[in-house]
């Protein structure tokens, strides 16, 4: 089967970082799914695992997390689909990626495809809905209100792809006002586009764009992207007792400024689940099913931004390098194989 994967962990502008590669095609066994991928999306984690992972001796690494695709084969232990399923889903971090003409994924982490979106559409949402939802209602618990904060919450990096799926989610099932950061003209229309009730400047000192809505300090803050740049504006915008979640990687993060206000700090990694084989893993696939019924209704849209063309290494060398310049706007998809 055609893939593209790496064997050296080198800058994207090097040919060799991403290369076009042959590889046998996987069994279904257990509760894995054999899927025929459709349409893959390019995110952050792509990067960021690109570079720091050596692959060992000279394996081949394939990268992907999200993925819409056909069922073609079952294992024996699967019970949830069926070969000719349509089904969408964001993978497992320690398993092989889905750039790859055929791919394996434990059933219970998938969810069936909407209806109404094509492959390419379908591809953009999952890893971003996932990690949005588990933030927002798990770790956060935004519909429990903080004491005295009014109901607000901040998204730092609107326009990204978790943002992007957060401020629906925020918009569409909660009652809260949604305040979310974006940079440039066409970034911040899409924030409002997506139902962002306010969108702030973060080039400028996030503390006085917030309380210059004249809204009170936000119960809860959920950062995106670039949290160490920002860390000591979320400190003094956020309510007394309010709820702080992140999702980057900073390269050290002090939350002592929180200990005055009683803030509480939860780091949100969509992985969890699937990595450890935890006990609620059904959960995500449950969660995605969801997601595909509120789409199906009209109540939340695909974030898909970019098509870049059929998967190949040239291609995703250009959504991987889009993703590096931090510039992205949504998500970037790539549909089929070529000829």
């Amino acid at each position: 089967m055609r893939a593209v994967g790496y064997r050296q962990s080198l800058p994207i502008t090097d040919d060799a970082a991403l290369q076009d590669i042959d590889l046998p095609r996987p069994v279904a066994a257990g509760r894995d799914l054999l899927v025929q991928v459709k349409a893959v999306s390019v995110n952050p984690v792509d990067t960021k695992v690109r570079k720091r992972a050596q692959p060992e001796g000279d394996a081949w690494a394939v990268l992907g997390w999200d993925a819409s695709g056909v069922v073609v084969e079952v294992g024996p232990e699967a019970t949830r689909f069926r070969p000719g399923d349509d089904v969408f889903y964001a993978g497992a971090l320690n398993r092989p990626g889905t750039n790859a003409e055929f791919h394996l994924v434990d059933e219970r982490i998938v969810g069936h495809k909407p209806k109404t979106l094509g492959h390419a559409a379908a591809a953009a949402i999952p890893l971003t809905a996932i990690t949005a939802w588990e933030t927002l209602f798990d770790r956060l618990d935004v519909r429990r209100p903080v004491p005295g904060a009014p109901r607000a919450v901040l998204i730092i990096g609107g326009a990204g792809g978790v943002g992007s799926i957060a401020i629906q989610l925020a918009r569409q099932l909660t009652d809260l006002t949604v305040i979310a950061t974006a940079s440039r003209p066409e970034t911040r229309q899409w924030a409002l586009d997506l139902g962002a009730h306010h969108v702030v400047d973060h080039r400028k000192p996030l503390a006085a764009e917030v309380a210059a809505l004249g809204l009170g300090a936000p119960g809860f803050v959920f950062s995106t992207t670039n949290t160490d740049q920002h860390f000591a504006e979320i400190a003094a915008l956020i309510a007394p007792q309010g709820r702080f979640a992140l999702i980057d990687d900073p390269a050290s993060l002090d939350i002592l400024p929180l200990k005055r206000k009683s803030v509480s700090t939860h780091w949100e990694f969509m992985f969890t689940r699937p990595v450890f084989g935890t006990a609620d893993i059904a959960e995500q696939g449950a969660l995605l099913d969801e997601v595909s019924r509120l789409i199906d209704a009209g109540t939340l849209r695909s974030t898909l931004a970019a098509e870049f063309g059929p998967v190949s290494a040239a291609n995703l060398r250009r959504a991987h390098a889009l993703i590096e310049s931090g510039t992205a706007k949504g998500k970037i998809v790539l549909e089929g194989f070529g000829a």
